[in-house]
């Protein structure tokens, strides 16, 4: 078998749809799993729509999700150049095999592509028009994902409009030959064109290559195929939103692909060694963002200290770079930091998450406060706390347990009865972390000064 040549075509027309990044990532796992290549050809020819801008937008998505390739038009390769605007005089050269060879005609200053086979003239209701239908054998795709397909062909079809532009059927498939292309991975929406791409792979007398349609991906509510208006739809939200790319990438791996068992969370080498394509399902997967969160936040344990640092630090110059976490102590800011990283989904959650630890201006929730007072006799526990503040060594987390367990045993009460109140004093919410870690890190003197201005 020859090597595995596999290829990403976009156009430059818009910001990178999460559909776009799966189909990317399909086609590089299978290229990184046979040891094949990696083909990013740019398709620009609509001139009208295309932008430098949105280019970029693909570049450096694909770059941010770890997805290299192999040749294209910043690499190079022996069969570029790798943009279709670049690419007129193939296009000419093709043409005129297919004309040598009686398959084209002009009609309505088009070129038409000409299908063999019985011709007749009918009247379509739906057009309202006499049309030429064509009798030809059904065309047979041996999709490696959906299995045998029979599609019929059976109208002739434009491959350069009047205005003198290739349509996207002859120009993808003379690029598909002409690069040497063995697999086309791409949406299942595509499996409608793949009649005409095969009459045309067949009608320049080259392979076939072999085809596998993924599923679509739907919207997370409702029906329908989830679009770059529907939330959640675009990788640039997730770079700005702080996601880390290997989460992003093992969540889409699982977005109709199958490894087999329960297993989720997998490191990219993983799923490059076990990704193929019949394991990718026939039915359509759907968009849950809860789930790409949690992964996220799989993620996010498994960051070194340092390195959740650096990148939360890295967060806040980009996004909030007036936040006064900023202008923290660093070992301050470091220790918040790591109280919170086991306890957030995402980065854009630590401003509001760690806001009251970084400034005293703060207002507790009305409806955690109406719930918290509204037990016991919270007040009561506050003015105990505050009286034994002075003896609670503040050394480490056990040492405060410590110190208000014994609280607790000397008015025959537990931990719990001081924990609800104390914590809305200190940080205005019921959620967070631990209670003494919270006391450890503000340290006794701002612990006493928020629990006297509560009470």
């Amino acid at each position: 078998m020859s090597q595995v040549r596999v290829r990403f075509a976009p156009s430059p027309t818009g910001f990178f749809h999460i559909g776009s990044a799966r189909t990317a990532l399909f086609n590089w796992l299978y290229a990184r799993h046979t040891g094949g290549v990696f083909v990013l050809r740019i398709e620009d020819t609509d001139k009208e729509r295309n932008s430098e801008r949105f280019l970029d937008v693909i570049y450096e998505s694909l770059r941010w999700l770890g997805l290299d390739w192999d040749e294209g038009p910043d690499r190079g390769g022996a069969f570029g150049p790798y943009r279709q605007s670049e690419r007129s005089a193939v296009y000419g050269e093709y043409l005129e095999k297919l004309r040598a060879a009686g398959r084209t005609y002009e009609k309505d200053g088009a070129t038409w592509f000409k299908l063999i086979g019985e011709r007749t003239e009918v009247f379509d209701d739906h057009r309202k028009k006499t049309v030429t239908k064509v009798k030809v054998a059904p065309t047979v795709i041996d999709d490696l994902i959906r299995g045998r397909v029979e599609r019929v062909e059976d109208e002739d079809f434009v491959i350069v409009r009047s205005d003198g532009n290739p349509v996207f059927h002859f120009v993808n498939v003379v690029d598909d030959i002409a690069m040497r292309i063995t697999h086309v991975i791409r949406g299942e929406d595509h499996l409608s064109n793949a009649s005409k791409h095969v009459e045309l792979f067949k009608a320049f007398g080259a392979p076939v290559p072999q085809f596998a349609h993924i599923p679509l991906i739907l919207k997370q509510n409702g029906p329908g195929k989830m679009s770059k208006r529907d939330q959640g739809a675009l990788v640039e939200e997730y770079q700005r939103r702080g996601f880390l790319p290997p989460a992003l990438v093992n969540f889409l791996a699982l977005l109709g692909w199958n490894p087999g068992g329960d297993r989720e969370k997998m490191p990219v080498g993983e799923i490059v060694r076990l990704f193929d394509l019949p394991d990718v399902n026939q039915s359509n997967a759907r968009f849950d963002e809860r789930k790409l969160a949690h992964m996220n936040m799989l993620y996010l344990l498994e960051l070194t200290p340092d390195r959740f640092v650096a990148l939360a630090r890295d967060y806040f110059q980009r996004h909030h770079p007036e936040a006064p976490a900023l202008a923290a102590d660093p070992a301050y800011f470091r220790e918040v930091m790591l109280l919170s990283q086991p306890k957030i989904r995402g980065f854009e959650e630590l401003p509001a998450y760690t806001r009251y630890l970084f400034s005293d201006e703060f207002s507790a929730d009305p409806n955690v406060r109406e719930k918290v007072l509204g037990k016991g006799d919270p007040k009561a526990r506050l003015a105990e706390l505050i009286a034994a503040l002075p003896e609670i060594d503040f050394a480490s987390d056990a040492s405060i347990e410590a110190g208000i367990k014994a609280l607790a045993a000397r008015h025959s009460l537990g931990f719990g009865d001081y924990q609800a109140v104390a914590r809305l004093a200190i940080s205005g919410t019921n959620a967070g972390p631990g209670l003494t870690s919270l006391f450890r890190v503000l340290g006794k003197d701002r612990v006493g000064q928020r629990l006297q201005r509560f009470a």
